[in-house]
C-alpha cells in the first residue's frame, strides 16, 4: 500500500513525504477508478495505473489523465470496458490501447507490452508483455515508471522512480543508449520533462543524448513536434531549449536556434543573440497575462516567435567599418526561414502565419523610437498586426534585454507612449476592422464599372486616403474617389 511508513526503513524522509503526497491524491479519484481495477481484478487480470498519474499524485497532484496498464490482452480489455462503463472505443488496438468512459470519468487501458523502432522505419514494432515489472522497464524515465494496482492501491517502484523525483533528477530505467535506441523520441522527451518538472538529467542521459541525437531523424515529424509544443508551453521552457542546444539535439530539431550560437562576438562588439533570444523568451512569459487577459498563457504562439525572432542574424551579420555591426533586414530574413522550419515541423497553417507574422514584425516599433509616428502610422501598425497586436505588444517590450537602464527607460517609455496613442486611437474610431469609406459594390456604382481588378486598386486607394486622414464619410470619400478615378483616366 501507498503508507507513509518507510519502505525500507532506510527509505529518505523525501520519499516517504512523496507517499504521504501520492496517497492523499489518490485518495481523492473518483470511485469509478477502484471501481474498473475490481472488474479488472474479478476476471483474473491485473490493472494499474501507469505513468504520469502516478507521478502526479507523488507531487501531490490529482492527474485528469488516467493511463493504466493491464495484464488482459486487448479484446479482454474491451469486453471487461464495455461491461464497465458507458461507452469504449479502439484508440490504437494494434498497440494494445482501449479507452472507455464513465460518467465524467475517462480511461485509457493498455496491455502490456514492450516495443522498439525497427531499423528504418518510424514507427515502433509492439510485442504483448507479460508482467507489470516488465512494462514498466521500457518506460522513458524512472519518474514515469511507477504504477499503482487497482483496486488495492499498491505502489510498485521497481526501479527507484520516487527516489529520483525526490531528487528532481531524470534517470531512464535500463542503459540511457538502451533507451534511445528504442525509442528515439525519448530524448526530446528527456528536454520536455527538463522544461515541464524542472529535473535535471543524470550524465548518463546527458551523454546519450549527445552521441544519438542523430537518431531522432528516424521519427516523424508530427512527433517530434508534439514534444516540442509540450516543451514550449511548460513551466520552464528555457531549460529544456539549452539541453537541447548543449547535446545538440537543437542541430536536429530547431538548427536556427542552435546557430545563434554562431553570432558569439569575441570581441564583444555586439550582444550574444543566443542568450538574448532565452532571455528574451523569459520576459515574454513574464508578460503573458491570465485567462482573462489578453494573452492568457502560456501562450505558445509569442513563445515561439520569442525563440525565432532573430534567427535571421547568423545570415545577416555585417561587420562594418570604423568597428560596428549590422543584421540588415534579418527580420525578413528570419520570418522566411521560421516559416520553413515550423512548416517541416508540420504545425497547423495558423500558428505557422502568426508566428511568422511576429518574427516579421518584432523591428517595426524601432522607428517609432527614433522619430515620431503620424496617426496614419500608427494605423498601419495595428492594421499591419491585426489579432496579433497584443502579442506583439509583448514580444517587442521583451526583446529589449539592454544593461543600459538609461536606453531601456527611454525604449519602454516609448512603447508605453504608442500603446497609448493606440488606445486613444481606438476611442476615436474602429482600429481593429479599418475599412474604406465606400466597399467594392459602392466603388462600381460610383464609377460605373464592372468588378475586376480595378476596383481592387480604387478599394486600396481608399484604403490608403482612410489610412492618412482616418474617417471621410462618404460623401467626402465619394468626391476623393471621383477625383482619383479622374486623374487616372
Amino acid at each position: 500500500m501507498l503508507s507513509p511508513d518507510p519502505q525500507p526503513a532506510t527509505e529518505p524522509d523525501q520519499t516517504l513525504d512523496l507517499r504521504r503526497r501520492a496517497r492523499r491524491a489518490l485518495e481523492a479519484l473518483p470511485p469509478a477508478v477502484l471501481e474498473v481495477g475490481r472488474v479488472f481484478a474479478d476476471a483474473g487480470h491485473e490493472l494499474a495505473l501507469v505513468g504520469g498519474p502516478v507521478r502526479d499524485a507523488m507531487l501531490g497532484e490529482v492527474s485528469h489523465d488516467l493511463d493504466f496498464a493491464t495484464s488482459a490482452r486487448p479484446e479482454e480489455t474491451e469486453r471487461l470496458l464495455r461491461a464497465w462503463g458507458d461507452a469504449c472505443w479502439d484508440i490504437g488496438k494494434e498497440y494494445g490501447t482501449i479507452g472507455a468512459r464513465k460518467g465524467d470519468v475517462v480511461v485509457e487501458v493498455t496491455t502490456y507490452r514492450t516495443e522498439a523502432y525497427e531499423v528504418g522505419s518510424r514507427k515502433p514494432a509492439v510485442s504483448y508483455g507479460d508482467t507489470l515489472e516488465g512494462d514498466l522497464t521500457r518506460r522513458d524515465f524512472t519518474v514515469n515508471a511507477m504504477a499503482v494496482r487497482v483496486p488495492s492501491l499498491e505502489l510498485v517502484d521497481p526501479h527507484g522512480g520516487a527516489r529520483d523525483l525526490a531528487e528532481h533528477v531524470l534517470r531512464t530505467p535500463v542503459s540511457a543508449v538502451q533507451s534511445f535506441d528504442d525509442d528515439p523520441l525519448r530524448i526530446m522527451r528527456a528536454a520536455r520533462f527538463t522544461a515541464q518538472l524542472g529535473f535535471d538529467v543524470v550524465p548518463e542521459v546527458m551523454t546519450a543524448m549527445a552521441d544519438m541525437a542523430g537518431r531522432l531523424e528516424i521519427v516523424s515529424p508530427e512527433r517530434i513536434r508534439a514534444e516540442l509544443e509540450r516543451l514550449m508551453v511548460s513551466r520552464f521552457p528555457r531549460r529544456g531549449l539549452e539541453i537541447m542546444v548543449y547535446t545538440g539535439v537543437a542541430d536536429v530539431v530547431l538548427p536556427e536556434l542552435a546557430e545563434l550560437q554562431q553570432t558569439v562576438d569575441e570581441h564583444r562588439r555586439h550582444k550574444d543573440v543566443y542568450e538574448h533570444t532565452l532571455t528574451v523568451l523569459d520576459q515574454a512569459i513574464a508578460l503573458e497575462t491570465g485567462p482573462d487577459g489578453p494573452v492568457p498563457g502560456p501562450d505558445l504562439v509569442l513563445r515561439l516567435a520569442a525563440i525565432m525572432h532573430d534567427v535571421g542574424k547568423p545570415a545577416t551579420r555585417r561587420f562594418e567599418p570604423g568597428g560596428g555591426v549590422s543584421f540588415h533586414h534579418h527580420e525578413i530574413v528570419g520570418a522566411k526561414l521560421t516559416r520553413k522550419r515550423l512548416a517541416a515541423l508540420r504545425f497547423d497553417k495558423q500558428t505557422i502565419k502568426d508566428v511568422t507574422r511576429l518574427v516579421e514584425m518584432h523591428l517595426r516599433f524601432h522607428g517609432y523610437g527614433e522619430g515620431a509616428w503620424t496617426d496614419s502610422a500608427v494605423r498601419r501598425y495595428v492594421t499591419d498586426a491585426g489579432p496579433l497586436l497584443e502579442r506583439l505588444h509583448r514580444l517587442t517590450r521583451a526583446d529589449s534585454t539592454t544593461r543600459n537602464q538609461r536606453k531601456a527607460m527611454r525604449l519602454s517609455a516609448a512603447y508605453d507612449d504608442l500603446e497609448e496613442r493606440i488606445a486613444a486611437l481606438r476611442e476615436q474610431e474602429e482600429l481593429k476592422a479599418i475599412r474604406p469609406d465606400l466597399d467594392g459594390t459602392q466603388i462600381m456604382r460610383i464609377l460605373g464599372i464592372p468588378a475586376g481588378p480595378v476596383v481592387g486598386e480604387a478599394y486600396r486607394f481608399l484604403l490608403d486616403l482612410r489610412m492618412e486622414r482616418g474617417p471621410l464619410g462618404e460623401d467626402a470619400a465619394k468626391e476623393a474617389l471621383l477625383a482619383w478615378w479622374a486623374a487616372r483616366s
